[in-house]
């Protein structure tokens, strides 16, 4: 008796994480070749700051990239409070999956959807904060991660939940790695500020120089974009 029991109970568990699965698999989709193709010229990445302002800087970034997290969470913050908030510049953000990165482009999804409720940025800062909670060498399945971020955001949980499952914005981050791409860019971070592609995390202090070169108070020396990054459309500004 006790031998069918367990047997029993062996076949009710196996069954349920077969249900789970096939759950899983009917809401959550594997991505194709296809879903991976975007267009350079559908690149909008995601603006910080005033678009006014006299310079734009571009950043590519992994979320799954730790160099990208440390410059999140360590440089960054400088960025925002002494050159985004002083108007001398304003940050547009372009997502670059690395397919060396598990869950980098379900990362990328929980921003945009994130995004769809105007709360991209605290999504990318937690993101990026907490990258040992759901990358690829801490789980493989980060959607329940992401949905605890959802609710601390103060998301709509149910519309998030939709938006990530129907990978709603895949278009968008294929077409923003496309741009990446397009540029040329070899590794995350990289950043392109006065026309210029800087390879590798740059500090507050190298920031602050490019800059100024590029609202004309200085000269700078530095490798240039093969063919200069385009002007791209600017949506509204987002803090």
């Amino acid at each position: 008796m006790t031998g069918f029991l367990i047997g029993m109970a062996t076949v009710v568990v196996i069954g349920a994480v077969a249900i789970a699965t096939l759950v899983t698999k009917k809401s959550r989709p594997p991505i194709t070749d296809v879903d991976m193709q975007g267009s350079p010229s559908q690149a909008r990445g995601y603006v910080y700051g005033d678009t006014t302002a006299p310079v734009q800087i571009i950043e590519f970034a992994d979320f799954e990239c730790p160099a990208c997290g440390l410059f999140a969470t360590l440089t960054e913050p400088d960025v925002r409070s002494r050159l985004v908030q002083t108007k001398q510049a304003y940050v547009r953000f372009f997502d670059y999956p690395l397919p060396m990165h598990r869950n980098t482009w379900d990362a990328s999804h929980a921003a945009a959807c994130a995004d769809e409720q105007g709360k991209f940025w605290q999504m990318h800062d937690t993101l990026f904060a907490n990258q040992d909670r759901w990358n690829g060498e801490a789980t493989s399945r980060p959607k329940s991660v992401f949905m605890g971020y959802a609710r601390e955001l103060g998301l709509n949980e149910g519309q998030f939940e939709k938006c990530w499952d129907d990978r709603k914005y895949q278009k968008r981050i294929a077409s923003n790695r496309a741009e990446a791409e397009r540029l040329h860019v070899s590794q995350t971070p990289s950043f392109i500020i006065g026309g210029k592609l800087i390879p590798g995390a740059l500090g507050y202090d190298e920031i602050k120089k490019l800059v100024a070169a590029a609202a004309g108070s200085q000269p700078v020396a530095g490798p240039t974009t093969p063919a200069g990054p385009r002007p791209l459309m600017a949506p509204a500004p987002r803090q």
